[in-house]
C-alpha cells in the first residue's frame, strides 16, 4: 500500500485537514506545524494525488491535449508549444491521438473530463454540430488549436488557410502560366475546403482556367503524395507546378516525380504547406508555407490559462501569420 495523508497525519501529529491544508496551499496554518508536516511528506515520501486534490478543490492544474497523430510533425511541434507554456503556468497535460476519428475524439473528450481537467485543447480535422454540443456541455474551457469552428462559438487559434493558399498559388503563378496542380487531405474537412477555395479564387484572379482534373485528394501521407505524382504524371497535359496540403504529402509527390525521371524544379515546381522539419530535409530543399505550429500551440495554452484565471481576453478568434519559405523545390 502507498503512503496516504493518514499516515503524514500520524507522523507529524496533526489532523488530517491540517495535512490537506497544507498541501493545497493553505496560509492559514502555522509555520511550525506547516513544517512538521512537510518534514513527515518528506520522510514517508508522500506524493499528494491529483485527482483527490480535483475532487476537492475542483481543480486539477491538468489539461486534456486532444491531436490527431503525435507522430505526425505538425502536431508534435503544435503539442510542444502547449507544453512548454503549461510548464510555465505550472498546469500539467493529459495527451491523447484520436486518428481522426468523431467517435475517438468524442470519447476522448469524456475520458479527460472523467479525469477531472481543468481544460481541453482540440485539435482535429472538422468540428460538427455533435462536437459542438458536446464542448459545450464539458463545463470546462475547451480551445481549438489549428481547427476551425465556422460558428466561431469557441475560442480558436488558427491562420488564414484561404489566404494562406491563394498566395502560394500567385506565387506560382508570377512566373507560371501553365496549370498548377493541387494534392489535398480529405475536402470534408473545413480547413481543406478554405484552402482549396484559396486555389480556386488564385487561380481565377490570373485568369487561369480551373480544372477539377487537376485535383488530387489523398489522406495526408507521404504515399498520397507519391500516388498524386503518379496520377498528374499520367495526364495528357501534366502540370507544371503543384501545391500540397502538407510538407509530408509534397515530400511524396518530389520523390514519385523523381522516380519518373521529372527534375524538380525544372520540369515541375513544388509547394509543401506547414514548414516542417520536412522542408529541409528533401532535396531539392521544399518552398513551404509556414504556419507557426509552435505558436499555435503556444498561444491556444495561454488563452487557455486567461479563461482559467478569469483574466481578461482580448480576442477569442485569433489569426497568427503566415507566410511562404522559399527554398530550392520553385524557380
Amino acid at each position: 500500500m502507498g503512503v496516504t495523508i493518514y499516515d503524514v497525519a500520524k507522523k507529524a501529529n496533526v489532523s488530517m485537514a491540517t495535512v490537506s491544508r497544507v498541501i493545497n496551499g493553505n496560509t492559514n496554518v502555522k509555520p511550525t506545524t506547516r513544517q512538521k508536516v512537510l518534514d513527515a511528506i518528506n520522510e514517508l515520501g508522500f506524493r499528494p494525488n491529483a485527482v483527490a486534490r480535483g475532487l476537492a478543490s475542483r481543480k486539477t492544474t491538468s489539461v486534456g491535449v486532444i491531436i490527431p497523430d503525435i507522430s505526425n510533425l505538425f502536431f508534435a511541434e503544435l503539442a510542444r508549444g502547449i507544453e512548454d507554456i503549461a510548464s510555465m503556468y505550472k498546469y500539467h497535460i493529459i495527451l491523447s491521438s484520436s486518428d481522426q476519428q468523431k467517435n475517438k475524439e468524442l470519447d476522448l473528450l469524456d475520458n479527460m473530463l472523467e479525469k477531472q481537467v481543468d481544460g481541453v485543447i482540440f485539435m482535429g480535422s472538422s468540428v460538427t454540430d455533435e462536437h459542438i454540443e458536446a464542448f459545450k456541455h464539458a463545463n470546462v474551457p475547451v480551445i481549438l488549436a489549428a481547427t476551425v469552428d465556422e460558428s466561431q462559438s469557441l475560442a480558436s487559434v488558427n491562420i488564414d488557410y484561404y489566404q494562406a493558399m491563394k498566395e502560394a498559388v500567385q506565387f506560382l503563378a508570377e512566373h507560371n502560366d501553365e496549370a498548377i496542380g493541387f494534392v489535398t487531405s480529405p475536402l470534408n474537412a473545413t480547413i481543406n475546403e478554405m484552402k482549396k477555395q484559396g486555389y480556386e479564387d488564385a487561380l481565377n484572379d490570373k485568369g487561369l482556367s480551373f480544372n477539377q482534373e487537376l485535383i488530387y485528394a489523398g489522406d495526408d501521407s507521404y504515399n498520397s503524395g507519391i500516388e498524386a505524382a503518379n496520377y498528374f504524371l499520367s495526364l495528357q497535359k501534366r502540370p507544371k507546378a503543384i501545391i500540397t496540403s502538407s510538407d509530408e504529402m509534397a515530400l511524396g509527390v518530389i520523390h514519385g516525380a523523381q522516380d519518373q525521371g521529372v527534375k524538380i524544379p525544372e520540369e515541375i515546381e513544388v509547394i509543401g504547406f506547414d514548414n516542417t522539419r520536412l522542408a529541409n530535409m528533401v532535396r531539392p530543399t521544399l518552398t513551404s508555407v509556414l504556419q507557426p505550429m509552435y505558436d499555435i500551440g503556444a498561444v491556444s495554452m495561454r488563452l487557455l490559462t486567461k479563461l482559467l484565471r478569469g483574466e481578461e481576453i482580448d480576442q477569442e478568434q485569433v489569426t497568427l501569420p503566415h507566410r511562404i519559405v522559399e527554398r530550392d523545390s520553385t524557380k
